[in-house]
This record gives structure tokens, sequence and C-alpha cells, in this order.
């Protein structure tokens, strides 16, 4: 595996290091250049909960051939911005909202 780079989301388990009984998701911030053994590297980042939030900030000393990248889902075309030959509105909705002059606001026909 390659340097590990900012942003970068990781599986890291028991393979990675012995402390790690269960395993846990890892968003990295950087990787360290502090020397190693051969193979093995420290990580500074946030340990993530089950949504995805950071819940603490770690470094963690692990064997760089233990580590997984988290797959990222790619949005589907309907979560995606609709493309000009979708359309969203509800059956009967205009295109654009219908702008009505304020009463006694003089609108560019009453001039």
């Amino acid at each position: 595996m390659a340097a590990m780079k900012a942003g970068d989301l990781l599986v890291v388990g028991r393979v990675a290091s012995v402390q790690f009984t269960s395993p846990i998701r890892f968003r990295v911030i950087r990787q360290l250049d502090w020397i190693t053994y051969d193979g093995w590297v420290w990580l500074d980042g946030y340990e993530l909960d089950a949504h995805g939030e950071a819940v603490d900030r770690r470094s963690i000393f692990v064997m760089k051939a233990g580590l997984h990248p988290v797959h990222r889902s790619k949005p589907t075309q309907s979560a995606a911005i609709p493309t000009v030959g979708q359309d969203r509105r509800p059956a009967g909705v205009p295109a654009t909202p219908q702008r009505r002059a304020a009463p006694g606001r003089r609108t560019p026909e009453r001039r």
C-alpha cells in the first residue's frame, strides 16, 4: 500500500496491530515520518463511529499490509443532481414560480 494521505478512510483491525481486537474505521490526517520497523507506519487521524463522524483523535502504529481502504459507494442517478432531461416537480407545478407584485408596487406593465 502506498503512503497514506489526508482523507483516506481505512478499516484497521487485528491484522494491522494486535491492539485492535475489534476493527475500527479511521480517517487519516497524515502519515507521520517517524522512524519505524520496515512495513510499519505511524498514522495521525480520527476514529470514526458507525455514521462516519469523528469520535476520537488518535495516532496509531500499524502494519501497512494490514490496512484496508473503506470503499465509498457512488451516488445513484436518483441521488445525483438532476440532468436537464429529468423533471422532479409534481404534476401541475409550473417550471418557475409565478411572481406577483406586492400590493401598491408598480410593475412594468402599470407604468
